[in-house]
């Protein structure tokens, strides 16, 4: 059975009554997120920072490796171990997502009232899909010839950042933009191995991991023998994580926690059915106001497959 309209208004994320008032407290700006993130494959699965401030520091704390030495009996030898420590820096951008309800399509449509909370929830939902987008392809030098301008400069976004990281151009021979396990591989080598402890993911478009499929039943046809199940959803036995977001050319490989997203806590969602325009044009107007930056713990913990072929 498929989804009604009723059950669409019990899964509404933000209800109409809480519309009312302007600005969020801070659990209610964490709840809001949250139900935003959970809107896509992602979003629960990277790390969320909320900050009050909108611009800041993020602090990094780690310890180096083989650190651990042969005690001497009634011996202090002077040797103690160094806790590193470093900064990332972050600064939000604001955005806003605003829409507007004619009173006479409140009236009118077959829903009511309810209508309503059924747009509400159909925002919240975009606004997750949007804001994950934002975080993988935004790009402050997008060119104004871009159709999608207004959306993609607003900040910068990991993919963008990850050109830091470590980078396999798989246009380039062997690969000739084409799939292949040795590119994985290949991949997975690009990484120093003390990332390689059992937390990373690849993150790919749903359409590159059907094409991952399909490369691996056209060898089973073409070549016969068989291919162990887990490949198909974990290349060099790393699970793979589906973002519609994600270009099909590009695929991302990292612990998905090292990606981090920066918000404050001025979530504001407003209604407003008072005002000049709102009489004279008998609207209802509502806007979302967050902000947000995307940013990278450890750039050196990363890795993205470039270059493939379109699909």
């Amino acid at each position: 059975m498929g989804i009604t309209n009723n059950d669409l208004v019990k899964a509404a994320a933000i209800q109409t009554s809480t519309l009312n008032n302007g600005l969020l407290n801070p659990e209610q700006a964490r709840r809001f997120l949250r139900q935003a993130f959970e809107k896509t494959n992602l979003g629960p699965l990277v790390r969320h920072e909320m900050r009050v401030s909108k611009t800041g520091e993020i602090d990094k704390i780690g310890i180096a490796s083989r650190i651990v030495r042969k005690k001497i009996e009634n011996t202090d030898d002077g040797y103690r171990a160094d806790v590193q420590t470093s900064k990332i820096e972050y600064a939000t951008t604001a955005v806003r997502l605003p829409w507007e309800i004619t009173e006479e399509t409140l009236r009118e449509n077959i829903e009511g009232q309810n209508f309503e909370a059924i747009v509400t929830d159909l925002m919240t939902t975009q606004l997750g899909i949007d804001m994950e987008d934002l975080y993988l392809n935004g790009d402050e030098s997008t060119s104004s010839s871009d159709q999608d301008y207004d959306f993609l400069k607003i900040n910068d976004g990991w993919l963008k950042q990850l050109t830091n990281g470590h980078v396999v151009d798989a246009s380039q021979a062997p690969y000739s933009g084409a799939m292949s396990l040795d590119l994985f591989y290949d991949t997975l080598q690009a990484l120093p191995n003390k990332y390689n402890n059992g937390r990373l993911r690849w993150l790919m478009s749903p359409k590159r991991a059907q094409e991952w499929e399909l490369f691996l039943l056209n060898k089973i046809v073409n070549q016969g023998g068989a291919v162990p199940d887990n490949v198909y959803t974990a290349p060099a036995r790393i699970p793979t994580i589906e973002c519609p977001s994600l270009p099909d050319t590009k695929i991302i490989l990292t612990d998905p926690k090292n990606l981090i997203v920066v918000n404050s806590y001025s979530v504001q969602i407003r209604k407003t059915m008072e005002g000049k325009e709102a009489i004279m044009q008998d609207k209802r107007f509502y806007v979302i106001h967050l902000d947000y930056d995307p940013i990278i713990e450890e750039t050196d913990a990363t890795a993205i497959i470039s270059g493939l072929s379109s699909l």
